[in-house]
């Protein structure tokens, strides 16, 4: 492992920040290049496969750990530990920790789950690369990235409606199997879980440093609403397996009095510099950020330095 000489470990749910072809998004290269200047570890949280981050990983110099597929796998890069988890596996390039059930697994239960409820599905490693390239919107030769899977299944819903894709929820449920919604496709998986990925990469620096490193959850929500409401489920996991987590909404409810006109659709879309001094006040430096804030990364930065 490279000479680890920081307390903090940062760990960030990369999926806002990276396009579904790997572009870069709010600038968070800038936040990468504070993080590294501080020597603080930057592990990224993503439903992406390592497939799909082997090129942002290279533009972006990222050659720390990553927890991959939803909290199904951590993935550590060769020789990045001297001292191993107990139980590892080797996956292309990377000495992996399995937190899931590796695959076939979550294939073959989500066509047992499809049939038990009567509920269609189609998996996206069912699709011809026509197919695949038409809904995921990508060029054939970036879309089988995308069901290059080592342990969850991607897939969507054929025509169900909300009672039919309720009932399938709950008996996945009821079976042990985690479902999540990524957007454009559902994820299945067996045992995923990310904040034990976060404890066992966590335990690992723990033992590299012989002492406790920091860890400190970076995470983007829609809303301040979000941030505040106890109900977000990433949050949640990640309140319960960091030290500290800093909240970055993508925009900031505005109540009457605050000084800003309402009557667009939009004026809950608007940014930071947008917004006037009493409203933008309403969002802690300490810990709720607003993306879109022309400062946002030199604040953060500072925040986790303890310097604001």
């Amino acid at each position: 492992m490279p000479g680890l000489r920081s307390t903090q470990t940062i760990y960030v749910t990369v999926d806002p920040f990276l396009s579904l072809r790997g572009k870069v998004l709010h600038h968070f290269e800038q936040f990468l290049r504070g993080v590294y200047e501080a020597d603080f570890p930057c592990v990224w949280l993503t439903s992406l496969t390592r497939a799909q981050l082997d090129e942002p990983r290279r533009r972006l110099g990222h050659n720390e750990p990553f927890i991959g597929e939803s909290g199904s796998g951590v993935y550590l890069p060769e020789d990045y530990f001297h001292l191993k988890s107990r139980d590892t596996v080797r996956l292309g390039r990377f000495t992996c920790i399995p937190i899931a059930k590796p695959q076939p697994a979550a294939g073959e239960a989500l066509e047992e789950l499809s049939a038990d409820t009567c509920v269609p599905v189609v998996s996206l490693r069912n699709l011809s690369l026509r197919e695949l390239s038409q809904n995921s919107g990508l060029p054939a030769g970036e879309a089988e990235s995308i069901r290059m899977r080592d342990f969850d299944e991607l897939f969507f819903f054929a025509g169900a409606g909300d009672k039919d894709t309720a009932r399938f929820r709950a008996e996945a449920k009821v079976r042990g199997l985690t479902l999540q919604n990524l957007g454009a496709f559902w994820s299945l998986a067996i045992g995923s879980d990310l904040g034990k990925g976060i404890r066992e990469l966590g335990g690992l620096y723990d033992r590299a440093l012989r002492a406790h490193a920091l860890r400190v959850g970076v995470a983007v929500v829609a809303s301040e609403d979000d941030a505040t409401s106890g109900t977000n489920p990433q949050l949640k996991t990640l309140g319960a397996a960091c030290d500290r987590t800093m909240v970055l909404c993508e925009r900031q409810p505005l109540k009457e009095g605050d000084g800003v006109n309402r009557a667009s659709e939009d004026e809950g879309h608007r940014t930071a510099q947008d917004l006037t001094p009493v409203a933008r006040r309403r969002v802690p430096g300490s810990r709720l950020f607003h993306l879109h804030s022309e400062h946002v990364w030199d604040e953060l930065i500072r925040s986790i330095l303890g310097k604001s």
